[in-house]
């Protein structure tokens, strides 16, 4: 089985950052530094809207206390960034916002619910409407991220296409456990983890976001004890 689904997702991503990123060269500073405060603000309400999905608060506050820990110890968030310069020196990019950019790209596009129940449908069904409906607002996304951060956004169309891409394979094998309650966890969980990076584009206060990804890992074992 191809997934179509994802390799169009990644497509949308790739044409948008490659619109963003010509129309970011031609646009004054000032007009760039406040489409980055509106997405700063779009990815904060994007991420509350999300994190108030939950219906079982203690395995929201359980799945990301206990995945930062871990997340902390593995340095995941240095790790990330390490590989984000690696392959920016490796295109010869300038861009400071680079692996920034790479980052803040791939979770924004990878830890909704709709890549999970779209990527589980297309396995599963075959059904694509849920993934091409999530490609046409990923690339418009990706013009105004690609517009401030440049070409990581670009590059993480890649991870993007490997992640969703897993996931639609893995679809029949997950099928049983991911509940609709279970993915309004994850998704629960994927808010806050979005609110993070909404936080760290308004450059507030610097989150580990990356640090915390595990805690998406916690959700189903939680969700399975408590239940």
């Amino acid at each position: 089985m191809i997934p179509f689904g994802s390799i169009v997702n990644a497509l949308s991503v790739i044409l948008g950052s490659f619109i963003g990123i010509s129309i970011g060269n031609r646009l004054p500073k000032s007009i760039r530094a406040i489409i980055f405060q509106v997405m700063g603000l779009f990815t904060l309400i994007l991420g509350l809207k999300m994190s108030l999905e939950t219906q079982a608060l203690i395995i929201l506050l359980l799945s990301l206390t206990m995945g930062a820990a871990i997340g902390e110890k593995l340095n995941i968030e240095q790790k990330l960034q390490i590989l984000g310069l690696k392959i920016k020196n490796l295109l010869k990019n300038k861009n400071e916002k680079f692996a920034e950019g790479l980052v803040t790209a791939f979770l924004l596009f990878c830890l909704g619910s709709m890549t999970f129940v779209g990527a589980i449908e297309e396995g599963i069904n075959q059904d694509r409407t849920l993934l091409y409906t999530k490609s046409f607002m990923d690339g418009i996304t990706s013009i105004l991220l690609a517009s401030s951060f440049g070409l990581g956004v670009l590059v993480s169309a890649i991870p993007l296409l490997i992640f969703q891409s897993l996931l639609t394979f893995a679809a029949l094998y997950l099928e049983p456990y991911l509940t609709s309650s279970i993915i309004n966890e994850v998704s629960a969980v994927g808010g806050v983890l979005i609110l993070g990076i909404g936080i760290n584009i308004l450059e507030l206060k610097k989150i580990k976001v990356s640090d915390m990804l595990p805690s998406l890992f916690l959700v189903v074992p939680l969700h399975l004890l408590f239940s």
